[in-house]
């Protein structure tokens, strides 16, 4: 049997892309906790991950300009590459010889320029994926490229932390940040995208360009009925979630679970993510994706109620792997239904615009009120802040109910 070579470098972007995410989440804040931040500043990382929420802005540069002149000969996405994976390989590296303790901002500094090039790097990766594949072929792209992506997760999470305890956090990053810095050569690799070398392809004029790219599908979407209504609740549905998932790393530490078991928590993680991602596309197909979002719902509210469980249970090892292994089955779950409520969302004619500003709310939502969660955990304890997390589930909740009673929407068949 042949070996389609384009799954094969889906699977590697896949791979690439997933490996600096938690550079600026949660290995970051792991690392800060062993270092003895305060939880306020711990929670502030929410805001590094704002670059990933915002990359909307700067995708039509790399849209609509060429790469620089010497890297045009790859294609416009390749070349595009090629610049920002070695700038996003340096900033990795820069992360790995910070010191979070003796200078926190320079270890932020760095965070945040992984993060920026890494979403810039998504851009390019997810526009050379639609170029290179046919549209009856970019379920199994997405497919390829999301277990890539989940198997970086568990080397630059759990890895990472478990090399930690054996090479220290400096030496630990730094095997990331090399990994990183070769996503240049699964570039060198793939196929080009794009035309001649020199197809340098004409820029539309500015006004113009800005108001079809921008203005136009934003302006489209809220002309439909409940338009603000669905926005509330793309805002609300996986805000306390999120806000739980950004204190984990030294809400773990406050209950004295060592480097070794929060790294086995990795397996656990991976597989009830894919077992929940498979059974929320089943149910999106069996039951519709209103009452599919409904249950996922439910999933975060029980998943929010084992972190209450693990509160005050210190120590309990089968706890802390059942509230893992919930936590993520529901995430899993809830993606699947979230993301084909979006898709469900988008005009055709505007499809790829207003997907990606649909999907930047929840994340501005996450990554700004989210900011805050340090703060709260500090103030409210760790068993009343979760609480809080899962009472945060119901008012989301209770907009998709209300959709569901409107036949304007797509989502009410």
């Amino acid at each position: 049997m042949r070996i389609d070579r384009h799954l094969l470098t889906m699977a590697a972007y896949g791979f690439v892309s997933g490996l600096p995410l938690p550079l600026s989440g949660f290995t970051l804040r792991l690392w800060l906790a062993d270092s003895g931040a305060a939880l306020a500043l711990v929670g502030a990382t929410a805001w590094i991950g704002l670059a990933y929420s915002l990359k909307f802005l700067w995708a039509p540069l790399l849209d609509q300009q060429p790469p620089l002149r010497p890297l045009r000969r790859f294609g416009r996405r390749r070349g595009w590459l090629l610049l920002v994976q070695p700038a996003l390989g340096l900033a990795a590296v820069l992360l790995a010889a910070s010191d979070p303790r003796a200078a926190p901002l320079a270890a932020f500094a760095a965070a945040g320029a992984v993060a920026l090039l890494s979403a810039t790097q998504d851009i390019a990766i997810d526009a050379w994926r639609i170029e290179i594949f046919p549209r009856r072929r970019q379920g199994v792209a997405l497919a390829a490229y999301v277990w890539g992506y989940r198997v970086a997760l568990l080397v630059s999470m759990s890895a990472v932390v478990a090399a930690s305890a054996a090479i220290g956090w400096h030496r630990a990053l730094l095997g990331v940040a090399l990994l990183i810095a070769a996503g240049a050569l699964v570039t060198l690799a793939a196929a080009r995208e794009d035309g001649p070398a020199d197809a340098a392809a004409a820029v539309p004029a500015a006004a113009p360009g800005l108001r079809h790219a921008m203005i136009d599908p934003i302006r489209s979407f809220l002309a439909r009925p409940s338009a603000w209504l669905v926005l509330a609740f793309v805002a609300l549905f996986k805000l306390g979630e999120a806000m739980a998932g950004i204190m984990t790393a030294p809400f773990y530490r406050h209950l004295r679970f060592d480097t070794a078991a929060i790294a086995a928590t990795g397996p656990f993680s991976l597989a009830a993510t894919l077992a929940g991602i498979t059974l929320g596309g089943w149910l999106v197909v069996r039951i519709g994706v209103g009452r599919a979002l409904l249950w996922a719902g439910s999933a975060q509210t029980v998943a929010m109620a084992m972190y209450v469980l693990l509160s005050i249970t210190p120590g309990q090892h089968a706890v802390l792997y059942t509230t893992v292994s919930t936590e993520a089955f529901a995430q899993g779950l809830a993606d699947a239904a979230f993301l084909t409520f979006l898709s469900a969302l988008c005009a055709r004619e505007f499809a790829a615009t207003q997907y990606a500003l649909l999907s930047s709310v929840p994340q501005l939502a996450i990554h700004t009120v989210g900011g805050l969660s340090g703060v709260m955990a500090a103030a409210l304890g760790w068993t009343l802040f979760y609480t809080v997390c899962m009472a945060g589930a119901l008012p989301g909740m209770g907009l998709m109910v209300m959709l569901l009673r409107r036949r304007d929407q797509p989502i009410a068949s």
